[in-house]
């Protein structure tokens, strides 16, 4: 048995939730550089190459990307064999609220969806956790901005829409945000099990590198396809008109019940978000 003290943790979570906010992945970055010479619009080059000027400035200042600094989604894998020393949810909790106060992110969650008073801290976060063999704990920060998450959408189809009917819900569900959730934009897509295992698979989807296909061969044609065709809805860099609106498109699956195709679309902006760390 391996024991972790929770100070550890939150020093991690902590670090991990500026650096996500500061640094853009290094598939996101490639993938805007390689995306802009394939741009046939000129104010889309021209934005593109903003965004790639934008994250230079945010690197050598240290600054945050975007000022929506977003809600801390954590996901951890626990080692079976690591004893935390103290409440995990509160260490992660208490990371997430040190990271955005010394990392001077904006506080963006409210305590009640109607009253609306803001936590002035951050958190909660939503976390996830799941049980893995080993004695090692991975945490990954994934800040997840309201404009692209506002964006995103569930439904329930019926096993007979099969692949076509899936592909119409994620292409309607893209051109219907059109330039909301700030194009380029990463769409994870979650298929099977039931509407919060799909939603969550929808999520985790966005974590997969850029150009990293599922490893289900149909499935991997299915994200090329819609990778295709959403870029050639027009939206665009920003929604001014081109043919780069997505940078990718990121597909996870799971069994399902015999009656059941529920299908998640969850949206992430340009910036696509997330760092995470091994204790």
């Amino acid at each position: 048995m391996r024991y972790i003290e929770t100070d550890t943790i939150t020093n991690v979570v902590a670090k991990l939730c500026i650096e996500a906010n500061y640094y853009l992945p290094e598939d996101v970055l490639q993938a805007i550089q390689t995306f802009k010479e394939k741009e046939i619009s000129e104010i889309g080059r021209d934005i593109l190459a903003q965004l790639i000027k934008n994250q230079e400035i945010a690197r050598a200042q240290k600054v945050p990307i975007c000022q929506d600094t977003g809600m801390a989604v954590v996901f951890v894998e626990l080692g079976q064999d690591v004893h935390i020393k103290g409440d995990l949810y509160q260490a992660l909790n208490d990371g997430v609220a040190k990271g955005y106060k010394e990392g001077y992110l904006r506080k963006s969650i409210v305590a009640d969806p109607f009253l609306r008073a803001n936590t002035g801290s951050n958190t909660p976060a939503v976390i996830h956790i799941k049980l893995v063999p080993g004695d090692k704990l991975k945490i990954t920060v994934a800040p997840k901005g309201g404009g692209s998450e506002n964006m995103s959408a569930v439904k329930m189809l019926k096993p007979a829409d099969g692949m076509e009917g899936v592909e119409d819900f994620i292409l309607k569900t893209v051109e219907g945000a059109g330039p909301n959730p700030c194009p380029p934009i990463v769409i994870g897509v979650g298929i099977g099990g039931t509407m919060e295992k799909a939603a969550l698979l929808a999520k985790e989807a966005l974590l997969r590198p850029l150009g990293l296909r599922s490893p289900h061969q149909h499935i991997a044609a299915m994200e090329e396809r819609l990778l295709e065709k959403i870029n050639k809805l027009g939206i665009g860099p920003q929604g001014f008109g081109g043919s780069v609106t997505a940078l990718g498109v990121n597909i996870e699956v799971f069994p399902c019940h015999i009656a059941s195709l529920p299908v998640a679309v969850n949206i992430n902006c340009h910036v696509s978000r997330h760092m995470s760390a091994e204790i």
